[in-house]
């Protein structure tokens, strides 16, 4: 703490006022079918009433939103990747244009129930739709009419494909009844049935003009001949966990001139390649050893081929996109479309390159910001409730529900792998903390209400040692403490690493020492459970949060409450130190966050960003970054835009000092109308009415006035028209405001003042004081007059004065 305190000395603390988002990670993909762009790298995922269309190398992405809410049910994308088309839940159809973000066509789907699946041909002008109404429309999207009507399938059309050559026009559709459908476009007639499977038929596929690959839920896949519209082979794709499997696809690869490989994707998300002829399974992607278990959390959806980008894309059942080279079979990209209730978050990295998130899962993400690339850590069986990172930021330490901690190592190309995994605890591990200075020791807490301290061997530490690992080596706790009655919230190491902190449900915070796990003092204050407690970097404090909404600051000598910060309306969940240990960052379970200076017990600002609970509240090693994790699925990063503000607000007072510089410069110039636009774009009613008596007191200045108030733009018209509303209820400035709004009336129409912004209320103000100062002034015409009167009375009696004085 000493040299963090010296270290704090050597320059001035720069207090920060405000963060701005800089980057959301949120669910872009819910399931159904996804689509790859054919030349660019976008891809178009559909989730709920939107469709994102997401850049697959940064992970950027923008949305297709419906007008009517209602949720997307199918979409397809032609084979030229120029015309996309949605169908809603509301039985419409759409056609966008997807670059520009607009709907360019809307038009009746004709089904009375919505459409379940979408197909182009290969020419892009033909759309086909299947329904839950158990029909087939075709639409021309050029002539934009339906052209077929095609009835006579069972239940939902679930899968639709026009055959690749155009010629012969026929489409191939599969509904409940396990049949493959052949329809003849020309006569609108079903002229074949291809019946074999016995489930559902997921996947079509054509190897050449005569040879048609199907898959189904039934295991097996069935090459037919078009020609005599039977069946040449049934490949038996069996595994060993059946029950699981979710879907078959069938991507036919070139493999040399003649002969069609069919890809078939089983429940272990490993790609494997058949060969037609043979039966034969002639490849098989391998597992690394720590994805051998649990293969049924991994079974796949979805899975196509983008020949023109030479990749092969899978879509599991958790929503996650990978994307393959299609020739090695690599691994190139992946990305998580859903993480549900994210639960928490830490930079990682050792430029703070990546984020890891705990979601609602028993997987851990690690997110590589600069390109979205996720990696799907597999390890635990049980939701992961709890992370903590290392000071380097390589090695990081997980605990979940299954009762068990898990320490990963980052290597230099960026993979996380699991070098060490622990057991102990009687119930689910909640908290977890890392040691500080060095790599050597592990805190963790839980439900069970113990504290334990485990060892970190030096073969994990070591880089050399490190590399040669090839299982996760096990962890034995050195000590267990029982420490509160109730369960253990959180849990955190000193910087000098010699004091443990612990928050529990049981309203009181307690400190530890490291060595043995003994108690050094009990924090007590709290009216309702603590769910966070944190070290202050520099000084010998702790911060603890609490349900009952408040925050508070103790010294670590006499264990006496320091500061109370009260502001929040619901619990506290996270608590973290920023700006050197000189503020402080809570996030809340109303989804704010609040950014408060300790000197001043002041809240300096409170961010909205999230819509639930924020689990998760993270800084980065340069402390102008925060990452934030909330129960509604969101990742946020948040950057310190304190120095950026203050730049443009720098910026900001110079220009006004300038322009006021201008101003002053064109009034002594007497440049009226430039004077007048600049007091208007300044937004001054005040400098704008000094304007109009300076125009006002030179020779003619009426007609002057009307020749610069004419010249002004439409929206400087209507600036001046609000300000001189402001002026007319003053009767010493009466005379300028009736006499720039006579120039208004003069020259401008009826419907042309009507199309003024804010004219009906600026009418409505200005003519009671109108008729109040017409009023006034005819009261002292009138007064006027009897004084003249009395003048010219007085006048006369004086010259007949004169008159008699004189004879």
């Amino acid at each position: 703490m000493a040299a963090a305190a010296a270290e704090a000395a050597v320059s001035p603390v720069r207090f920060k006022s405000n963060y701005a988002v800089s980057r959301k990670i949120e669910p872009f993909y819910k399931g159904g079918r996804v689509q790859v762009l054919r030349q660019r790298g976008f891809m178009f995922c559909p989730c709920g009433t939107k469709l994102n269309v997401i850049d697959v190398e940064t992970g950027a992405l923008h949305s297709l939103q419906q007008d009517d809410e209602e949720d997307i049910s199918s979409f397809a994308l032609s084979p030229d990747d120029e015309i996309l088309v949605t169908g809603s839940r509301a039985l419409l159809l759409k056609q966008w244009d997807w670059r520009e973000n607009k709907c360019v066509r809307t038009w009746k789907a004709v089904h009375i129930a919505p459409v379940a699946s979408m197909a182009f041909d290969s020419t892009s002008t033909l759309l086909a739709t299947g329904g839950c109404d158990s029909t087939i429309k075709i639409w021309d999207m050029i002539k934009q009419y339906c052209t077929h009507n095609l009835k006579g399938s069972s239940g939902v059309v679930h899968l639709v494909e026009f055959h690749p050559d155009i010629s012969r026009l026929q489409l191939f559709s599969s509904s409940i009844d396990y049949k493959i459908r052949i329809w003849d476009l020309n006569s609108s007639k079903c002229v074949a049935m291809l019946d074999g499977h016995f489930s559902a038929v997921t996947s079509l596929a054509f190897a050449d003009g005569n040879t048609l690959v199907s898959s189904g839920r039934d295991k097996i896949c069935m090459v037919w001949d078009l020609k005599t519209r039977e069946s040449k082979r049934t490949v038996p794709v069996y595994e060993v966990k059946l029950h699981f499997i979710y879907s078959f696809e069938i991507l036919c690869l070139g493999h040399g001139p003649m002969v069609p490989l069919p890809l078939q994707v089983p429940i272990y998300c490993i790609l494997k390649v058949w060969e037609v002829a043979t039966a034969a399974c002639v490849y098989t992607q391998p597992v690394p050893f720590e994805l051998k278990e649990e293969a049924s959390e991994r079974s796949l959806t979805q899975c196509m081929l983008v020949p023109e980008r030479n990749e092969i894309v899978t879509v599991s059942v958790e929503h996650n996109i990978v994307f393959y080279d299609a020739q090695t079979l690599q691994l190139r990209k992946q990305l998580a479309g859903y993480n549900d209730e994210v639960l928490d978050v830490k930079f990682l990295g050792p430029g703070d390159s990546h984020i890891v998130v705990a979601t609602n899962s028993p997987q851990l993400k690690v997110f590589e910001l600069a390109t979205s690339h996720c990696q799907i850590l597999y390890g635990h069986t049980e939701t992961i409730l709890a992370l903590d990172v290392f000071r380097k930021g390589l090695m990081f330490v997980s605990c979940a529900k299954d009762k068990s901690l898990r320490v990963w190592r980052m290597n230099k190309d960026g993979r996380v792998i699991c070098v060490a995994q622990g057991l102990g605890h009687a119930h689910g591990v909640g908290a977890v903390s890392c040691s500080r200075l060095k790599e050597s020791f592990i805190v963790t807490s839980s439900q069970d209400c113990t504290i334990k301290i485990w060892n970190i061997p030096e073969s994990l530490t070591s880089k050399a040692k490190a590399a040669l690992i090839s299982s996760p080596e096990t962890l034995h706790a050195k000590v267990t403490e029982r420490g509160h009655d109730k369960d253990i919230n959180s849990v955190a190491v000193s910087p000098n690493d010699k004091l443990i902190a612990t928050g529990s449900q049981d309203r009181l915070a307690k400190l530890w020492s490291c060595s043995d796990c003994s108690l050094l003092g009990v924090f007590t204050g709290h009216k309702r459970g603590i769910w966070c407690v944190q070290f202050s970097p520099v000084d010998q404090v702790l911060a603890t949060s609490s349900a009952d909404g408040t925050l508070k600051l103790w010294g670590l000598r006499d264990f006496s409450c320091l500061k109370t910060f009260e502001g929040h309306d619901a619990s506290v969940l996270k608590i973290i130190f920023v700006s050197r240990g000189t503020q402080l960052l809570s996030s809340g379970s109303d989804g704010l966050l609040k950014l408060w200076t300790i000197k001043t017990n002041e809240c300096v600002k409170t961010l909205d960003g999230h819509e639930d609970k924020i689990w998760g509240l993270h800084s980065n090693k340069q402390d102008d970054m925060v990452v934030t994790a909330s129960s509604d699925s969101c990742v946020m990063l948040w950057k310190d835009v304190t120095e950026i503000e203050e730049k443009e607000a720098q910026a900001k007072q110079e220009e006004q000092i300038m322009k006021e510089q201008e101003l002053s410069n064109l009034l002594h110039e007497k440049r009226y109308l430039k004077a007048l636009g600049l007091a208007i774009s300044l937004d001054r009613p005040h400098t704008v009415l000094m304007v109009v008596k300076a125009i006002l007191k030179e020779t003619d200045g009426r007609k002057h006035l009307e020749e610069n108030i004419v010249r002004l733009r439409k929206d400087q018209k209507e600036a001046v028209l609000t300000f001189l509303v402001t002026w007319n209820t003053n009767s010493r400035n009466c005379h300028e405001a009736q006499a720039v709004m006579e120039t208004l009336l003069k020259h401008e129409a009826p419907d042309s003042l009507l199309q003024y912004s804010g004219i009906k209320s600026a009418v409505e103000s200005l003519l009671p004081y109108t008729e109040r100062h017409f009023q006034r002034l005819s009261r002292l015409l009138q007064a006027s007059m009897f004084i003249d009167f009395m003048w010219q009375n007085m006048r006369l009696a004086d010259v007949s004065q004169q008159e008699d004085v004189t004879l």
